[in-house]
C-alpha cells in the first residue's frame, strides 16, 4: 500500500497565504472595527497598569481615572476626542496631595503595524479644569504639567493593541493594515 506524504512546511505556508488572501478580501467588505466602549475600557486598564508601573519605579506621582469618554469621528473628522476625569496625587513626605482634574483632548488615532497597536498622536488640549481642597489660585502651571503627563501617556502607551490570542486579530496583524476613523468606531482596513 502506497502512502501519500505531504511536506508540512510548504503546505503550512500555502494555507497561511490562503488565509491572508481570504482575510484581505473580507477586510475590504467587512472591516474589523473597535468600538468607543472597547477603547474606553482599554484606556482605563492602560492607565491603571501605567500608574502601577510608575509607582513601582519610584515615581512620586500617581494617576487614576474615574471616567474616560472617547468620541470617534466627531463632525466626520479623523480624530478622537477624549474626555478624562480623574486624580493626580503627589506622594511626598508620607502624605498625599491630591488634585482632581478634568481634561478634554483631541488626537489622531495612529496604527503602528510593528507593534500591532493604536496610539493617539498630535494631541491638542481642548479644555481643562483642576480642583484641589489644599490650594487655590492660578493652576495654569499645574494644568500644563498634568497635560504633559497625560500627553506622554497617550502618545507612548497604546489605547488598543491587537489580541494575538484571537485568531481574527492575529490574522489582521499579519497583513499590511491601517485604521480609518468612522463615527463611533475605528476600522481596520487594508493599507494602500
Amino acid at each position: 500500500m502506497r502512502m501519500f506524504y505531504v511536506n508540512a512546511r510548504p503546505f503550512g505556508l500555502v494555507m497561511a497565504a490562503f488565509c491572508m488572501l481570504t482575510l484581505a478580501g473580507c477586510a475590504s467588505f467587512s472591516p474589523y472595527s473597535i468600538s468607543e466602549a472597547t477603547l474606553e475600557r482599554n484606556l482605563q486598564k492602560t492607565v491603571t497598569d501605567f500608574d502601577s508601573a510608575q509607582l513601582k519605579n519610584g515615581s512620586p506621582l500617581s494617576l487614576s481615572l474615574s471616567n474616560a469618554d472617547i468620541t470617534l469621528g466627531p463632525d466626520n473628522r479623523d480624530v478622537a476626542v477624549v474626555d478624562l476625569e480623574g486624580k493626580v496625587a503627589l506622594n511626598a513626605l508620607l502624605t498625599e496631595i491630591p488634585v482632581n482634574f478634568v481634561l478634554k483632548v483631541e488626537g489622531a488615532p495612529v496604527y503602528e503595524a510593528e507593534e500591532k497597536a493604536v496610539y493617539l498622536r498630535r494631541l491638542k488640549l481642548l479644555d481643562s479644569r483642576l480642583e484641589s481642597s489644599l490650594f487655590s489660585g492660578d493652576l495654569k502651571p499645574v494644568t500644563d504639567n498634568i497635560m504633559r503627563v497625560v500627553a506622554q501617556l497617550l502618545e507612548t502607551v497604546p489605547v488598543y493593541r491587537l489580541d494575538e490570542t484571537d485568531t481574527v486579530q492575529k490574522m489582521f496583524g499579519m497583513v499590511p493594515m491601517d485604521i480609518r476613523v468612522a463615527p463611533g468606531r475605528l476600522e481596520f482596513v487594508m493599507s494602500e
